[in-house]
């Protein structure tokens, strides 16, 4: 469970508050939508100390300084919306705050995170500003802006700053907290279909959508996965028999018990044959193509070390290998792989010739965010095998014009999708639903990718559940591709978008005991419902927790529950404030007033209108589909029409109110109380003969009365339904 903490509490030091110093003073964890952004961000309450009399162009030497250590930040546009904007900023003066804003974006840029938003607001006392950007992570985005700090200082101070050893610390964080390629990748392609995204842990396992509608992803596998078709992919000899019961080609071959058993069935089935671990992936402990005795046996050992299950020897078909990504039993994407090769020189040891000719390679590195591995002969067992078989070691130095073959199953990729012929494909789709997987790596060897397999060698070599798409994602030569959109489209056909009904209310006393009463009426008509609200955490009609509930931690819990299709929370300014909210859209928000300002100085919120800014967040939200239900009688809530993607619905307690007249004329909805009734007013009204609802008194609490109307036709409960629940109430 991913916490939603205020990050750290950072007192300054007393020792620097005569130097030209910012202190950070705070930092809180935004982790949803929120005052500044619709996605997650870190918030620093920065004091900038006496820099505050000391804007950048009073400052000898920083812009130099500054440049010389990012001169990425020349891209940054800033105020006035075109590259260089910032640094004409800090040219003509800027101060410290926006300055640490600007660096901390550029420090993730230089990570390899495009964030591409922050801000630095003054705050009511000198010197203190709010700093906030956007980041993926708290724990990356707490490394950028330490580092920050520690950079625009050395710029300041003219001091020594190793750019690079911030950098690898801050990569080093990404790799250890941040989403992988593969998910990243399906990540991006479900926020193009405005998908709800739910981090489920520090690791790689992603709920997409919400509730009863939502579906999961570890990876490149999927909640449609199966447990029995992953388990038939890894253990490869039943695989191989099940694909060639099932007429699909695979290679002959056997259980291997020992080195010795491993030549036995080489000379039975004929050399050259493959041994790889039963169990194995991602080439791991696979060797191609042996011949001989000794290379046979000593292959053994290196594919057993892969493997909980055992050794398979197979017969080595020839051809070149190719990995062929299936997705709900439709070819996505296909790449074909190439041997690895180094040329001596005559004076370069092998590793010396390795590190010049492959590991040069901009493609290669040591995190997953590189598609191809750097070589090392002696820590490699296969490419250590693969070398010795040709007579050398690591430290063989290579005549010169002679062709060293480094790597026969090399993850180095070229795409080929287009080239593939229409019978090949259909092989690779029926091996992956032999098997059973929605999302299947199949491992294909032939001589020519785009011709018939009659007329050629080819063989499926295995099928891989969770295949890496990174090789598709940026293959070495050819065209990328968006294997992620047909892996969401799989789990979310058609128009599906994984929504379930959000609603949050806000508002004064008025508005108390609004969720748990519309819950109920949403109760009636069937949904399962999670309420968190201050009368507690409830969930499908069973009590959670009956402390006060209205956080970001019990709304993001009900959106995790599978049990659920419909969530209805209580917002407050200090939620908003302090935690972002759990949603990324709702479908309707209630707001009854701006509510009490009591406590929000801790956030420096001490004017009306700041506290509008912070509680227009909720009508924000709404989906264009959605609905915002507006207290028409609080003049402060006004400007909130003009905000709202969806419709809005006011309520008022007179049905002479000009604003409701006028939205009403204008084709709008409203809600009002008129001589004992509730008034359904607009087109929507006559056309669904919403007719008047009476009360049998006038309730103590009309607005929160015209608010549950509202909400219920927003929703569409039918009308007959509404009028009852409504008349028992009131």
């Amino acid at each position: 469970m991913i916490e939603n903490p205020i990050l750290e509490n950072k007192p300054a030091d007393t020792h620097l508050m005569t130097q030209k110093r910012l202190v950070i003073l705070r930092t809180m964890w935004l982790d949803g939508p929120n005052i500044w952004t619709y996605r997650s961000c870190i918030e620093a309450l920065v004091d900038i100390q006496e820099l505050e009399q000391f804007p950048s162009n009073l400052l000898p030497g920083f812009y130099e300084r500054l440049t010389a250590l990012l001169p990425g930040l020349v891209d940054h546009r800033c105020g006035i919306g075109e590259p260089g904007g910032f640094l004409l900023r800090v040219r003509e003066g800027t101060y410290a705050a926006h300055m640490l804003e600007h660096i901390v974006i550029e420090l993730h840029t230089q990570a390899g995170l495009e964030v591409g938003f922050g801000k630095a607001r003054m705050t009511s006392k000198e010197g203190v500003y709010k700093m906030v950007f956007r980041t993926p992570d708290p724990v990356v985005g707490m490394a950028c802006l330490e580092a920050g700090v520690r950079l625009l200082h050395a710029a300041i101070e003219g001091t020594e700053y190793d750019l690079q050893a911030e950098l690898k610390v801050i990569k080093h964080h990404c790799d250890m907290h941040g989403l992988g390629p593969s998910t990243q990748h399906i990540l991006d392609a479900a926020y193009e279909r405005r998908i709800p995204i739910v981090r489920l842990n520090d690791g790689n396992l992603v709920q997409l959508g919400h509730g009863n509608k939502q579906q999961r992803i570890w990876t490149a596998e999927t909640s449609k996965t199966s447990a029995i078709a992953e388990g038939i992919a890894a253990d490869k000899d039943l695989c191989k028999e099940l694909l060639a019961q099932c007429g699909v080609p695979v290679p002959e071959g056997e259980m291997a018990k020992s080195p010795e058993h491993a030549w036995e069935i080489a000379q039975d089935i004929g050399v050259p044959v493959v041994v790889k671990p039963v169990d194995g992936n991602w080439g791991r402990g696979v060797s191609l193509e042996l011949t001989k005795e000794e290379d046979v046996k000593n292959a053994w050992p290196l594919a057993d070390k892969e493997s909980y299950t055992g050794v398979i020897v197979e017969k080595f078909i020839r051809g070149t290998e190719h990995r062929v990504l299936v997705v709900n039993y439709q070819v996505a994407a296909v790449s074909r792989g190439e041997l690895v090769h180094v040329m001596g020189d005559g004076k370069s040891t092998l590793q010396e010739l390795c590190n010049q000719q492959i590991n040069t390679d901009p493609r290669r590195g040591e995190s997953e965010i590189f598609p191809l591995r750097p070589v090392n002969v002696e820590k490699n067992p296969a490419v250590f095998l693969e070398v010795q078989r040709q007579g050398y070691t690591a430290t063989s130095v290579i005549a010169n014009g002679v062709k060293v073959l480094i790597e026969r199953n090399s993850n180095a990729s070229e795409d080929v999708t287009d080239l593939i012929h229409p019978e090949i494909a259909r092989l690779c789709c029926m091996a992956a639903r032999v098997v059973g997987l929605d999302v299947a790596g199949i491992d294909l060897v032939c001589e020519h990718i785009d011709q018939s397999p009659k007329s050629q060698s080819l063989a499926v070599v295995e099928v891989n559940a969770g295949p890496g798409l990174l090789m598709h994602i940026k293959p070495a030569k050819g065209q990328a591709r968006n294997v992620g959109k047909p892996i969401v489209e799989s789990l979310f056909p058609g128009d599906a978008n994984g929504r379930i009904p959000t609603i949050s209310y806000s508002g004064g006393p008025e508005i108390d005991g609004f969720g748990p009463e519309l819950t109920e009426i949403l109760e009636d008509q069937g949904h399962k419902v999670g309420l968190a609200c201050d009368q507690g955490l409830v969930m499908n009609g069973r009590t959670i927790n009956k402390a006060p509930s209205a956080n970001w931690q019990s709304g993001r819990n009900c959106l995790i529950n599978k049990n659920l299709d419909t969530l209805v929370m209580q917002v407050k300014a200090s939620t908003i404030l302090s935690e972002g909210l759990p949603y990324d859209r709702s479908s309707l928000a209630v707001i009854t007033s701006l509510g009490a300002m009591e406590g929000l100085e801790e956030w420096d919120i001490l004017t009306k209108e700041q506290h509008f800014n912070v509680m227009r967040t909720v009508v924000d939200l709404v989906l264009g589909s959605g609905h915002a239900v507006v207290n028409a009688d609080e003049v402060s809530l006004l400007p909130l029409k003009d905000l709202c993607d969806g419709k809005v619905i006011w309520i008022s307690s007179s049905a002479d109110n000009p604003i409701v007249a006028e939205h009403v004329k204008n084709g709008g909805m409203a809600v009002v109380y008129q001589g004992e009734n509730i008034q359904f007013m607009g087109n929507r009204a006559e056309a669904e003969q919403r007719s008047p609802i009476p009360l049998k008194q006038p309730p103590v609490n009309l607005t929160k009365a015209l608010a549950l109307a509202a909400a219920g036709w927003a929703m569409d409960v039918p009308h007959h339904l509404l009028r009852a629940d409504l008349r028992q109430r009131y």
